[in-house]
């Protein structure tokens, strides 16, 4: 299966392939979906990268624990998407090797421990609209419609 590339790979630059996974993590009452606000104010989705040992399933539960101080239920593998970026604040060029998950949030256990990240629930179109990178908009996108035809 072909995994769909967003962003510019600029020549002549080393890129750090950095393999990531994200919840589009929804609220069963509302239809929200969570975003996680950055000090900087751009929108991303929960989660984060893969550390050493770490299946993708044990790295979206620590992530979304730190970010959210919520458990997480994961459903369903949505599928991979990359994403070529500049970290402006660690001066680094990425490739995101994106997995996604279709999630439901579940019980609030402790503070969130990154204090720089604020959980917001907002329409997934609102997401779809404001979410930073390219890779999770097209996901929450498709996600969407899976959704809408399942039903």
């Amino acid at each position: 299966m072909d995994v769909i590339t967003f962003g510019q790979k600029e020549q002549n630059q080393r890129y750090i392939t950095r393999s990531a996974v994200y919840a589009v993590m929804c609220d069963p009452q509302t239809d929200k979906i969570a975003v996680i606000q950055k000090r900087d104010g751009k929108l991303f989705l929960p989660g984060g990268g893969i550390e050493a040992n770490e299946t993708p399933e044990e790295c979206l539960k620590r992530e979304v624990l730190e970010e959210t101080g919520m458990d997480v239920n994961i459903g369903d593998f949505i599928g991979g998407a990359n994403q070529y970026f500049y970290s402006q604040n660690e001066t680094t060029y990425y490739l995101n090797e994106g997995q996604f998950y279709r999630c439901d949030a579940g019980e609030e256990v402790q503070s969130p421990i990154e204090d720089d990240h604020v959980l917001q629930w907002i329409d997934p179109a609102d997401a779809i609209d404001h979410l930073f990178h390219e890779h999770q908009r097209w996901t929450v996108q498709n996600a969407l419609k899976k959704k809408y035809k399942s039903v």
